[in-house]
């Protein structure tokens, strides 16, 4: 198969364990640990190959992107440190709102220090660069710099992954553009392989499924990466509730009321890196009413849990693009994604998923079985029309 070519836009922890995962599984083929598909649709993860990278830190600006990706505040854990020379420099991206004021109270190995460089033409860059993906990695609440790398991936024809909690693909006017420009787009805001959400999502569904009543829940977590730092400016936390609570909502009969329901980060620990811990705590109403109560505590390195996902997204788009579809990929969105255009269980989205990879199904029509996440939150499903996709080659 071609490769795959990708644009990064935030070279941080995430983008540093997604490179470190591809050249691990080139150099291990027979690997399959770690891998929801090994081969997906003649895809290996080894065909993912990054061809442009903009980040705003004068310790990557410029740099070779196999070497930017170990820079400060990068903290995730090496786990293969010799990447290959993929010919791609760093480019200066705008700041917008890519860094909250609060972080320049901390020291320079915590936090960003943004280069003084004019950004780059970001669309020019794409073009130049033959890139097919953009991956969005911005921080939490950069609704500017999200929107503004979704803008440059509609203007270049280049299909768009938001892994951030801003909302693209769920927002109706957007997912109408991207349908209507021929090019498909999954998000929004990335679910881990097995992390705070999923496990949550799966535990609430369990109750539910077996005739348990919740009651309260609540799911706090703790990390020490740039993105915990980031958070602790709660105001840019709104979408981040947002998405993570409708997650786990979605899979009750009923939604709980909002003072019965707490989901979000808690506080940024330093020494901790990328390792997030999660809290979790369900309560409930078993047989005859009688009470029940469960609590599980879960510690992953946060961008390797992030970048066993990611590796999937890549090939699903980049299929979708290959068959000509565009717009929301629901199913991709609805299993990948805490915010996806439509809501529909893990085990339905899955399923869709592997008949879309078997070619039986568009990845662009929600298919049966699926509920609007506009039902809960505002966001109703786009249009479901697709178009030929622009090549941006």
């Amino acid at each position: 198969m071609p490769p795959i070519r990708i644009a990064i836009a935030g070279v941080g922890n995430c983008a540093s364990s997604l490179l470190q995962g591809l050249e691990f599984y080139r150099q291990h083929p027979e690997a399959e640990t770690g891998l929801m598909h090994r081969d997906l649709g003649g895809y290996g993860p080894e065909d993912i190959r990054p061809v442009a990278a903009f980040d705003i830190d004068v310790r990557k600006v410029g740099r070779p992107l196999q070497e930017a990706v170990f820079a400060p505040p990068n903290c995730t854990k090496i786990f293969w440190k010799k990447l290959p020379d993929y010919g791609v420099r760093v480019e200066m991206g705008p700041i917008l709102d890519g860094v909250a004021p609060h972080m320049a109270e901390f020291h320079p190995d915590q936090t960003f220090v943004p280069a003084e460089a004019d950004p780059a033409d970001v669309a020019g860059v794409l073009r130049e660069s033959g890139a097919e993906v953009l991956l969005n990695y911005m921080p939490v609440g950069s609704e500017e710099a999200a929107r503004f790398y979704a803008e440059a991936a509609l203007e270049t024809g280049v299909s768009f992954i938001n892994c951030m909690p801003v909302f693209i693909a769920s927002d109706p006017a957007f997912a109408a553009r991207f349908a209507e420009a021929g090019i498909p787009v999954a998000g929004d805001d990335i679910k881990a392989q097995l992390g705070a959400t999923i496990l949550h999502r799966t535990l609430i569904k369990l109750f539910a499924d077996r005739g348990v009543k919740v009651t309260r829940t609540y799911q706090l977590n703790t990390g020490g990466n740039t993105d915990f730092l980031n958070m602790l400016e709660r105001s840019r936390l709104k979408s981040k509730k947002i998405s993570k609570t409708s997650s786990v909502q979605s899979q009750l009969p009923e939604p709980l009321p909002a003072g019965n329901i707490h989901i979000g980060p808690s506080d940024f620990v330093p020494w901790q890196k990328d390792n997030k811990i999660c809290f979790l705590r369900i309560e409930g109403e078993g047989f005859g009413g009688v009470p029940l109560e469960l609590e599980a505590r879960l510690s992953v390195e946060d961008s390797p849990n992030s970048a066993g996902v990611v590796v999937d997204a890549v090939r699903l788009v980049q299929l979708a693009r290959d068959r000509g579809e565009a717009g929301p990929l629901y199913p991709v969105s609805a299993y990948l994604m805490k915010h996806p255009p439509v809501e529909m269980a893990d085990e339905r989205a899955r399923q869709l998923i592997e008949e879309f990879i078997a070619g039986e199904i568009k990845a662009s029509h929600p298919g049966e079985g699926a509920s609007a996440t506009g039902g809960r939150n505002g966001h109703p499903a786009p249009a479901e029309e697709s178009t030929p996709p622009r090549r941006a080659r």
